[in-house]
């Protein structure tokens, strides 16, 4: 009987295919046949509603077939079908929960089948899909529920953007949070909102400030949710762009090519080629498409100031708080991301951090990244100087383990490489006695720091540890003591000084070669400015100069600045001692020093009024923006010799840090790698871990491997050499039997064929 049942239900099965094949062909041609069944899918659909909780198998399989047929071919006889979507909603509205999974799923993919035949549209199968969403108990209907949503939510913005939608579900979106903050239903809309930021089809601010409520929502898992959006939703958009744009880069149009002319030809092979040069021509329009300003989700807040002291008072320092640990600390990254980011002021976040920094605290590398994170020029001193006080009591001692004092150290550069002025004279002085320190990290840590201050603030070190650069530069007046609040403005043509001041060593080499005085006027600066428009060349203006060389002045012998005058070689020579100075000399010294200052001060302003008129009343020419370029990369090579690398201190490397680049505790833990140490054991088999299974073969098999696994053959001499011996056994022995004038033929003629460039010829 249950065979007879199946037989007969797949019958019907295939009636209905067959017609339906037919009505798409011949609409008009099979209309009543087509009303005959929608009369018996509305007397199944009536009996499923008398008694929704029937389990008739016979009934539920022919109404699935019903929707199944009418799904199909409902464009067909949109007036016949106009009741059929509402009756779907209906049924899935209504008793989703009961109905069985096949015909459940059968209802929502005939929904979407209708929408994809414009019978219904975007929006209402979307708010027909989300509420069940959020509501059902279903797993497995809610995964099917997210993917059609998302899939919809793409298809309508396929081919532009369809802002009207995108600002309905917003909408819903951002209600479904606001309306319960303790409902976990929040979180779909920060799976959907997420994956819709990941694809790169909301990128604006409203997608924002969606994720912004559901970090402050009192639910754990919405919290997280947007939180870890703030975090890490620009790396995965950066990554999902990177993955389409790898997408068909393996396709090898020459060896498809190749194949199609020297195999048979077939359809599927034609096929893949179409397919593959579709492919192409897809990854080529992209490529050249423009590039989409995708601005980060932290620069698009409306009031990250708000957001940011919303954040901290709601999720740290309320003592009604559920949060872990963990989750505590992903909310206090994203705030002191916030904090240094958009330089906010929020002093009662660091004295939230004084209870956590102590080597005992877990995790207490995140605080102290998160310390350094929210810490920027405008924060004052003295909020940060107990703070690092702190960290060098708990972490900066002798009985410290050397990884502790290492953290510490890193910890204290990366905070005052930001803001300089809350470090103090003794303790500075204190921390740099550390670089005579046996182990490695504390030693490079303590090194870092010193080279930081001789750079951000030389006046704080004693004399023989400022080094030769900052010892100069404070006596030139070029390194002055940095101020509270003062800001360095930025602007201008970078390198522009460096053009000035060639063009003037050329002017005065002019002028010399002439006979003039170097320093006088000059009227033929105009007619060189025309000259140089007229004999620039685009051709000039290459990537071939750079791959010459570099003149690079030679700085002499490399200086060796000690950490200590006992490691000198000799004692200075001592000078003569003078007798006490009598009131005249001192009144003469100090009014010599006061001009001196004076003269340097108008210096300065002078220099910076040249640079000022050279930017503002000449117009740069292609030669000099040419020259400039040069003129930049000579200056970054000289950078690099050793007798400039301690310019590149670590304040240039704070400054050189993205903004929007996070500060993680590995960087504080392990700094330049030297933090922990391996044994031999580790560093051997990392040094092998790249060998392990590769296969020891000759350069040749190499070649000939790779040769095979793009698909190109073998040369004729190869193949030769694969023959069977007896295959070549006759070749050898005419060969062995030619005369002396046939060889004389042959091997002119080879040398002819060379001439030529083989046996096609060389007609290039």
């Amino acid at each position: 009987m249950g065979k007879r049942k199946v037989g007969a239900l797949e019958k019907v099965e295939a009636d209905l295919s067959n017609l339906q094949y037919k009505i798409r062909r011949d609409p008009s041609s099979y209309q009543d046949d087509f009303e005959n069944q929608y009369l018996q899918y509305e007397v199944f659909r009536d009996v499923f509603l008398d008694t929704p909780t029937s389990r008739d198998e016979n009934g539920l399989v022919s109404l699935k077939d019903q929707i199944d047929f009418v799904a199909h071919v409902a464009d067909c006889y949109p007036k016949l079908t106009a009741s059929f979507p509402d009756d779907l909603v209906k049924l899935l509205m209504q008793h989703h929960a009961e109905l069985e999974p096949d015909l459940r799923d059968k209802i929502v993919g005939s929904l979407v089948l209708l929408k994809n035949k414009d019978v219904i549209d975007s929006a209402k199968l979307l708010n027909t899909l989300f509420p069940i969403l959020v509501t059902t108990p279903s797993k497995n209907l809610r995964a099917l529920l997210f993917q059609k949503i998302l899939s919809d939510l793409r298809s309508a913005n396929s081919k532009a953007t369809n802002h009207r939608l995108n600002r309905t579900i917003q909408t819903v979106l951002f209600n479904l949070l606001s309306s319960d903050r303790t409902s976990s239903k929040g979180i779909w809309a920060v799976k959907l909102t997420r994956e819709m930021w990941k694809r790169q089809i909301w990128t604006d601010a409203r997608t924002v400030e969606i994720m912004k409520e559901a970090s402050l929502s009192e639910n754990e898992k919405v919290v997280v949710g947007g939180v870890r959006f703030f975090l890490g939703g620009d790396k995965e958009r950066e990554e999902a762009a990177e993955d389409d744009s790898d997408e068909g880069s393996d396709v090898d149009m020459g060896k498809l090519k190749h194949q199609i002319g020297i195999n048979k030809k077939t359809r599927k092979k034609e096929k893949d080629l179409k397919k593959a040069a579709a492919t192409v021509k897809r990854k080529e329009r992209k490529k050249n498409a423009p590039h989409p300003l995708n601005f980060s989700a932290l620069h698009l807040l409306h009031d990250p100031q708000g957001f940011a002291e919303a954040l901290f008072y709601r999720h740290l320092q309320n003592q009604k708080s559920r949060l872990n640990l963990e989750q505590k600390l992903l909310i206090l990254n994203l705030v002191s991301r916030l904090v240094g980011l958009h330089q906010l002021t929020v002093i009662s976040l660091y004295s939230y951090f004084l209870k956590f920094l102590t080597p005992k605290q877990p995790s207490v590398t995140s605080f102290l990244a998160s310390l350094a994170q929210a810490t920027h020029p405008l924060v004052p001193p003295d909020v940060l100087e107990p703070l690092i006080q702190k960290i060098a009591n708990e972490f900066v001692s002798e009985a410290a383990a050397s990884e502790v004092a290492f953290a510490g150290l890193n910890a204290i550069r990366e905070v005052c490489a930001r803001q300089p002025l809350a470090m103090n004279d003794t303790l500075l002085q204190d921390l740099v006695m550390y670089r005579k320190s046996k182990d490695k990290g504390v030693m490079m840590a303590a090194k870092g720091l010193l080279s930081l201050y001789r750079e951000v603030g030389a006046e704080m070190l004693k004399k023989r540890d400022r080094g030769k650069e900052a010892t100069m530069g404070l006596k030139a007046g070029e390194r002055k003591e940095q101020r509270y609040g003062e800001m360095n403005v930025g602007g201008g043509i970078e390198g522009l000084e460096l053009l000035e001041k060639w063009k003037q060593e050329e002017r005065r080499k002019k002028r010399i070669e002439k006979g003039l005085d170097p320093d006088g006027p000059d009227d033929e600066d105009e007619q060189a400015e025309d000259e140089d428009w007229k004999n620039w060349d685009v051709s000039e203006d290459s990537d071939d100069d750079s791959e010459g060389w570099i003149n690079v002045e030679q700085d002499g012998e490399d200086i060796n600045i000690s950490d200590s005058e006992d490691e000198d070689g000799k004692p200075p020579a001592k000078k003569a001692k003078k007798g006490p100075a009598t009131a005249e000399e001192q009144a003469e010294a100090a009014k010599t020093a006061e001009d001196k200052a004076v003269a340097e001060a108008a210096a300065a302003k002078a220099a910076e009024e040249a640079a000022l008129a050279f930017a503002t009343t000449r117009i740069l020419t292609p030669a000099d923006l040419a020259k400039l370029q040069e003129l930049r990369l000579e200056a970054s090579v000289k950078a690099h010799l050793p007798a400039h690398r301690r310019k590149a201190a670590a304040a240039n490397e704070a400054a050189a840090r993205h903004a929007d680049d996070p500060l993680t505790a590995e960087q504080i833990e392990g700094l330049a790698g030297l933090g922990n140490r391996k044994t031999k054991e580790e560093k051997v088999a990392m040094a092998r871990g790249d060998r392990e299974g590769e296969k020891h073969q000759s350069t040749t098999a190499k070649r000939k491997e790779k040769k095979v696994a793009q698909g190109k053959s073998t040369t004729n001499k190869e193949k030769a050499r694969q023959k069977n011996f007896l295959m070549t056994l006759g070749k050898a022995k005419a060969k062995g039997k030619r005369s002396l004038t046939d060889t004389k033929k042959i091997l002119k003629g080879h040398l002819d064929r060379q001439k030529r460039g083989g046996r096609r010829g060389n007609n290039s």
